[in-house]
């Protein structure tokens, strides 16, 4: 289901033995667009590091009662490796992480998530991760609060900037970057597709998109109520695109 990444604040991230807090924000790669981390507001409890929980460890949302459940114990989160919180997530810090939890680490493989395309295989995962090979990529982790407010920046001229961002909560993908163009349009929101984005500079704060103004003015507008995959077919179909659902695998229940 695709839920917007501010609506993950109300949701209580439950572990096996009790509340541990909520997603404040999440770090994604920039090359699969896809959420490797949530960092959880404790409100308190571990104070003076991150609290992070890969999707590895999550269970399907409860949607009705806002609760993400966690299939971990409070004392195995308390005794994972420490991250400071003024301090970048590192590549070691990542490896010394999955090992912990004895997940197989996503940038080995040629899956979204390693070895397989779901997280919630990593059952699996952990029996074959001796029999994957030694190709690997070295991510970039952004954060959604850091990336929040970068302009948007159309094959023509700016159009807005990037409000916020629709997660699908089976594969922890990055669907859309909600874009508000207020500066342009008044009142109005867009979607645009990370497949559609052409580079991004970091350093300038700035997303490029393959697409013209005019193109993305015409597109349908979006607002929480019109989220749904009919709203997806139209979307797609106004910018003469293949959905992204097409060849995709369906999640396992878990």
């Amino acid at each position: 289901m695709l839920r917007q990444a501010k609506d993950f604040r109300n949701y209580q991230l439950r572990a096996r033995d009790g509340d541990i807090g909520r997603a404040e924000e999440f770090y994604f790669d920039d090359r699969y667009w896809t959420v490797r981390y949530l960092v959880v507001e404790t409100r308190g409890w571990l104070s003076g590091r991150q609290v992070l929980i890969s999707p590895y460890a999550l269970y399907k949302v409860d949607g009705p009662e806002k609760v993400l459940p966690v299939s971990l114990t409070k004392k195995q989160i308390e005794d994972s490796p420490s991250l400071n919180s003024d301090q970048p997530v590192s590549r070691q810090f990542e490896l010394d992480y999955h090992g912990y939890y004895r997940w197989p680490y996503y940038g080995y493989g040629t899956e979204l998530w390693g070895p397989y395309a779901l997280p919630s295989q990593n059952n699996e995962a952990r029996r074959d991760a001796h029999l994957l090979e030694k190709q690997s990529w070295d991510p970039n982790l952004r954060s959604t609060k850091d990336v929040s407010g970068h302009t948007i920046q159309a094959l023509d001229g700016p159009i807005g900037h990037v409000e916020d961002f629709i997660i699908d909560d089976e594969t922890w993908t990055i669907r859309y970057l909600v874009v508000e163009t207020k500066n342009f349009w008044p009142g109005k929101h867009v979607l645009v597709s990370p497949q559609w984005v052409q580079r991004v500079s970091w350093s300038e704060k700035t997303v490029f998109i393959n697409l013209t103004c005019e193109l993305i003015r015409q597109a349908p507008e979006f607002s929480p109520e019109t989220l749904s995959r009919d709203y997806e077919h139209q979307l797609f179909k106004h910018y003469d695109k293949s959905g992204y659902w097409i060849d995709e695998p369906v999640a396992l229940k878990r």
